[in-house]
């Protein structure tokens, strides 16, 4: 079991070296499943962060996503940021303008921003496809990733760009390249837990690598809560439930005297 949860300075040494691993997680199950199985970066919904998630997953270094939208001034995701910050967040996701991005960096806010296919903004690359396939299109993620890095974020999720691209982006910033669909040339590959435990029944994209079927084991649990539900309804209509064991008993004695007293 890990004890030190790494620092920032600490991932950005790890740049070049290994890949890191990284899971969206949402409940504090899969945060204590992340933390036992050794996994190095977690992505968190805000909400989920406090003492329980830190007991959960003491080492795991986590973003919370600042969900792009429901902030809108740089002065409310500055307050997100370090309300999550305080919860026990290690950095913040934030897809935000390069403003907002660089007034965070300058409060000392660690920030990872999106490049390649970011769903909040996807209609502006052609919707849910793949983006830099072209030359140009390489060249405008490779413009953005500097940009970004000029605006003072340490990260970037860089999402659904073709491996080659991603990769030659990656050796040339200074920023920690977090691949989802965009191959092993970045420093982290990041699944959702849902898709690695096959608990997904929408899409499930390209990129994704199913390892367990949860979605069946889900659907044979719900067959058998109805099945104890049934026999719990059939009991209450025979009279087999409440049986003696579920009864508070009484005295016989005291049972006597408070009938007496009822009449």
């Amino acid at each position: 079991m890990r004890h030190r949860r790494p620092t920032v300075v600490d991932l950005l040494s790890m740049k070049g070296k290994r890949q890191l691993s990284m899971l969206r997680v949402e409940t504090l199950d899969e945060a204590d499943a992340a933390e036992r199985a050794g996994v190095d970066l977690v992505s968190v919904p805000p909400a989920l962060l406090g003492p329980a998630f830190r007991e959960a997953a003491p080492s795991v270094f986590a973003f919370p996503g600042l969900e792009y939208g429901d902030l809108v001034t740089a002065e409310e995701y500055i307050r997100a940021a370090f309300q999550a910050l305080k919860a026990g967040g290690d950095a913040v996701y934030c897809a935000a303008s390069l403003q907002t991005v660089r007034r965070m960096r300058d409060e000392g806010i660690p920030v990872c921003g999106h490049l390649g296919l970011v769903p909040s903004k996807a209609t502006w690359t052609g919707g849910f496809r793949a983006v830099g396939k072209t030359a140009l299109g390489a060249l405008e993620i490779w413009r953005q990733t500097k940009e970004l890095e000029e605006a003072g974020a340490f990260a970037a999720e860089i999402e659904v760009v073709p491996g080659d691209v991603a990769s030659a982006v990656s050796k040339r910033t200074a920023m920690l390249m977090l691949s989802m669909g965009a191959g092993s040339g970045c420093d982290a590959q990041y699944l959702f837990a849902d898709d690695v435990l096959g608990a997904n029944r929408g899409h499930v994209p390209r990129h994704a690598k199913i390892y367990r079927n949860f979605a069946a084991e889900y659907d044979r649990l719900h067959q058998e809560r109805i099945a104890a539900f049934c026999e719990y309804v059939a009991d209450v209509k025979s009279g087999a439930y409440p049986g003696e064991a579920h009864l508070v008993g009484i005295d016989p004695a005291e049972l006597e005297a408070f009938l007496l007293a009822l009449d």
